[in-house]
């Protein structure tokens, strides 16, 4: 039976339906300097591990080879409909922890949009998850005294922000969604 694919492999076999693309082309798009890098890093060594992993489970399969400049033909890979579904799944999950909006959620609005899926129902279910827990940080915070837990308070503090900030990112895409008026 199949593991669980991680973050990592599902973000890489999203790109790959983005457009078919090999090892070295995948490192530079999720090098710290590279385009989805900036969100979300993967390790060149991890890229490859993670490559060998999604063929044999079958979430991609090869779809060609490209020419080498300066060495070894690359192999270029593609999702199989079971890697597009797969990621169709993991991209239209809310994210369960703060801690993890910064990182994952942001990856996954990143990759919707990159790969041509509707993110609004990924943004309302993270709303819907979002909106009570600051409902609850709020109550939370008003039962810590900030003299005496200071550690506390500085974190349901910064949970809070995060939330709200967060809610107000949504709230901003979703409007931007909506149709633009005429002005008269």
């Amino acid at each position: 039976m199949a593991q669980e694919l991680t973050p990592n492999e599902l973000c890489i076999v999203a790109l790959l339906m983005e457009k078919p693309g090999h090892g070295w082309g995948l490192s530079d798009l999720l090098g710290h300097d590279g385009e989805v890098g900036a969100i979300w890093s993967v390790a060149r060594p991890l890229v490859y591990t993670s490559l060998r992993r999604l063929e044999t489970e079958g979430y991609i399969e090869t779809a060609g080879l490209e020419r080498g400049r300066r060495g070894p033909h690359r192999v270029n890979y593609a999702p199989t409909k079971n890697g597009r579904a797969a990621v169709r799944a993991w991209l239209g999950e809310p994210v369960d922890h703060v801690r993890d909006i910064r990182s994952l959620f942001l990856l996954k609005v990143v990759l919707s949009k990159r790969v041509g899926l509707d993110v609004e129902p990924l943004l309302v279910a993270q709303r819907g998850l979002l909106t009570p827990f600051v409902t609850w940080l709020e109550a939370r915070r008003d039962d810590v005294d900030p003299s005496t837990e200071p550690v506390e308070d500085a974190v349901l503090y910064f949970r809070l922000a995060t939330a709200r900030t967060t809610v107000g990112f949504i709230d901003h895409l979703l409007d931007s969604r909506a149709p633009k008026r005429k002005r008269s």
